[in-house]
């Protein structure tokens, strides 16, 4: 596996975001186009692609939220490579890339439904937070937070 720092114009990272909001469509159900509005890409400048035998087959992303802090987006790993640390990497990658940038804190959310996220950002030492912005009345969010050391 191999992962590229890249932007949100990158053709693999759109194909992969669109397999993320197909997947988001189902689990969010009625309230996926509140979701939907804050996960516009071409506001992503960092992106990481992770790839297998040069296919595409993870990615994810981060935003400014703030001068010290990052918000990470758009998080995804292909079904047919799950469970294969992929995803990890690329958070790592992530957390790296904003710390190299100067960035103290990573924030993040995520739905209460993606049981499996929700897991997976807890195992990677986020720890929960009080919904931040537009996601403090959304009862299905949770929000985390992880300091870059």
């Amino acid at each position: 596996m191999h992962l590229i720092k890249t932007n949100s114009e990158n053709p693999d990272f759109i194909y992969l975001v669109k397999q993320l909001d197909a997947y988001l469509k189902i689990m969010d159900g009625e309230e996926h186009e509140f979701y939907n509005q804050f996960n516009n890409i071409d506001v992503l400048k960092n992106t990481i692609v992770a790839y297998v035998n040069n296919i595409p087959v993870g990615c994810g992303a981060f935003k400014e939220f703030n001068t010290t802090s990052v918000e990470i987006k758009r998080m995804f790993t292909c079904n047919q490579t799950r469970s294969q640390g992929i995803a990890t990497q690329v958070l790592n990658a992530l957390e790296n890339w904003a710390k190299e940038l100067g960035y103290k804190t990573c924030i993040l959310e995520t739905g209460k439904r993606q049981v499996e996220a929700v897991q997976f950002y807890k195992k990677n030492k986020y720890k929960t937070i009080p919904n931040y912005g537009q996601y403090i009345n959304m009862e299905n969010s949770l929000c985390f937070e992880k300091e870059l050391i």
